[in-house]
């Protein structure tokens, strides 16, 4: 039997004032509307607030944590709903997923995103002036959870993370307040929240650099299951070569029919090799033909391409599913490392994660950004994986010889993941990330999803 969610019983006075204070919407648990304001994108969870506001500005936000701090709630807060960890229950939840205002100042080349916008209305507007942002594979991803959590997109190796072009951060912070964080104020929690995500406050928008892509030579290799040792094996040589203009990934795949393979029987294991390379098509060309060498395509989608059909690279899903999500990030991923690989998830193992992917870091990855954040930079490539509902972790483990012992924030998803986030931050970095949160949030208000310090809710 599914255990019934447990409700905090909120004041009635704390519920009008509420209403009276928020422009947006306030729901209680027998409100119609409750339940469909709480969907979100992975269904692995779902929270169950004692009390959710619906924002539609700043203020709204505010009012919010400002009421939760005076009846001693958690604050939550979910834009997409891509990345929950524990389900959020007895608590207070800002959704802002109407706070999806998007604007760009090509001159400046600057965005501004509010809280629940999505990287589609940014990747659009931005390349309407021949630009672009350091998105993700998916496009359906909202703009603000991605980028405080680093943000490791198609153009990562050239241009770094998504939080290293950061140039202002809109926040609400524990005691109800609204501050602009800047490298010049607030500089510590400017600092933290490039990599902390929200364990400081609830963001009401971000303002980020854009960089002058507006195309790629770019898409995806697929390749029979069968062939797995060997597309692995010369994507793993040619990694050691390829040029910092070209980000790729390496991904198993074993999909439903919904998202099957062109041309494959769907949940049979395939290869899907993704590439973005910023240069012509005659140099990238030139680059990928060790990997169109490498197997027998199934298809092959890697062509010159405007920059706003990036998502058409990863082919992420579009539609909610369930799904855990976990990671390592590894030092090195050698032939031993592959070899455990190709043990614990290629054609002849029990693997049943719908994908296990590899991604090569390094480039700008590696190094330190003009202005410093708490994104780790220790490792040569991620590897992470998506589970089905229930399923156990059986790929990771046996590939923790070649772990820097970090995991990537962002890579992760579920319940069983809500406290991963200090194995994030090597110690100096927590030590200094648990500072700042003391200074910010001494009493934990922000305690749901990824947090760095424990608490019920």
């Amino acid at each position: 039997m599914a255990r019934q969610p447990q409700y905090s019983a909120i004041p009635d006075g704390a519920v009008d004032r509420l209403v009276s204070e928020v422009k947006g919407e306030v729901f209680l648990p027998d409100d119609p509307g409750y339940e469909a304001e709480l969907d979100g994108f992975n269904r692995i969870g779902r929270h169950h607030p004692a009390i959710v506001v619906g924002a539609i500005t700043a203020e709204d936000v505010a009012a919010a944590v400002r009421v939760a701090a005076e009846l001693g709630l958690p604050v939550g807060v979910q834009a997409t709903g891509h990345g929950i960890a524990a389900p959020a229950e007895g608590a207070l939840l800002v959704t802002t997923h109407r706070m999806n205002t998007v604007a760009v100042d090509p001159v400046a080349r600057i965005a501004r995103a509010e809280a629940g916008a999505q990287w589609h209305q940014v990747i659009a507007t931005a390349a309407y002036h021949g630009l672009a942002p350091l998105n993700g594979s998916s496009h359906l991803v909202g703009v603000v959870g991605y980028t405080l959590g680093g943000g490791l997109g198609p153009l990562g190796r050239l241009y770094g993370y998504a939080a290293d072009h950061v140039t202002r951060v809109h926040l609400v912070t524990a005691d109800g307040q609204h501050r602009t964080v800047t490298p010049d104020s607030h500089g510590e929690l400017f600092w933290a929240l490039r990599g902390g995500k929200g364990n400081f406050g609830i963001v009401t928008a971000l303002e980020f650099g854009l960089v002058p892509v507006a195309r790629l030579y770019g898409g995806g290799l697929y390749f029979p299951g069968a062939q797995a040792p060997a597309v692995l094996d010369a994507w793993r040589e040619w990694t050691r070569t390829v040029p910092e203009t070209l980000t790729s990934s390496v991904a198993l795949l074993r999909l439903p029919g919904l998202h099957q393979v062109p041309g494959h029987p769907a949940g049979e294991l395939a290869v899907h090799v993704r590439i973005a390379f910023t240069g012509g098509q005659e140099e990238g060309e030139a680059l990928v033909r060790p990997l169109r060498e490498a197997g027998t395509l199934l298809a092959d989608t890697v062509a010159d391409m405007p920059y706003s059909d990036v998502a058409q690279i990863h082919q992420d899903p579009t539609e909610p599913l369930p799904y855990h999500e976990r990671n390592l990030v590894l030092r090195e991923f050698d032939e031993d490392a592959l070899a455990a690989l190709l043990a614990a998830a290629g054609p002849d193992s029990a693997c049943t994660d719908p994908m296990v992917e590899l991604r090569h870091l390094g480039g700008a990855l590696s190094r330190p950004p003009a202005v410093p954040n708490a994104v780790g930079r220790d490792g040569a490539y991620t590897l992470s994986t998506l589970s089905l509902p229930g399923s156990p972790d059986v790929v990771l483990p046996p590939l923790s010889g070649w772990s820097t012992g970090r995991r990537y924030l962002n890579f992760l998803a579920g319940a069983d993941t809500a406290g991963s986030a200090p194995d994030c931050f090597d110690e100096a970095t927590l030590a200094r990330l648990l500072r700042v949160k003391k200074d910010y949030d001494p009493h934990n208000t922000f305690r749901l999803g990824h947090a760095l310090l424990p608490g019920a809710s």
